[in-house]
């Protein structure tokens, strides 16, 4: 990924006949990104190709957020930018609250339980609904297994940036 590129969701398609698209955030505060005057997209998430959109204007919708950016006037120019991932750079997002974290943050950490034993390497996060789910994965090849783990304070213990490890109560055999 480019360096200092915070991937903050995907368009997931058009919404109507003037240019609105569909957003899937990566997160749970996308509304806060709406004061940003421009977003980055590119088709590769781990890329270094981003290129700069004007912001014209977020909302919600039912339960969804849309976009519009400047000069994407029709559907089918919103139908070209379908699938694209949304980035920013790091300088111009907002500042997170303690105990609060981009999903950029907390991928590639390793997850360590409280009795130390180790749990695997956080590959991915899901959106549940309820909450964030940490995507642990144990080990690479035909062995491999992957863990989900609610991101809650019953669960996550402690994240540590520093040791880029995060600590949890887990079993290794859960």
């Amino acid at each position: 990924m480019t360096q200092g590129m915070i991937v903050l969701g995907r368009l997931v398609g058009p919404y109507g006949l003037q240019g609105w698209l569909k957003i899937h955030p990566f997160g749970d505060d996308f509304g806060a990104l709406g004061t940003m005057p421009q977003w980055w997209l590119g088709a590769d998430a781990e890329g270094e190709e981003w290129t700069p959109h004007a912001l014209h204007a977020l909302k919600t919708q039912g339960k969804g957020l849309l976009v519009k950016f400047e000069g994407v006037d029709g559907r089918n120019a919103a139908e070209a930018m379908d699938g694209l991932f949304i980035a920013a750079p790091r300088g111009a997002l907002p500042k997170t609250a303690r105990d609060e974290y981009y999903w950029a943050d907390l991928i590639g950490l390793e997850v360590v339980n409280c009795s130390g034993e180790r749990l695997g390497r956080v590959t991915g996060l899901l959106s549940s609904g309820a909450h964030e789910v940490l995507c642990v994965q144990d080990a690479e090849g035909a062995k491999s297994r992957e863990r989900l783990l609610p991101f809650v304070a019953q669960v996550v213990k402690r994240v540590d940036g520093a040791s880029k490890t995060i600590h949890v109560e887990w079993g290794v055999d859960w």
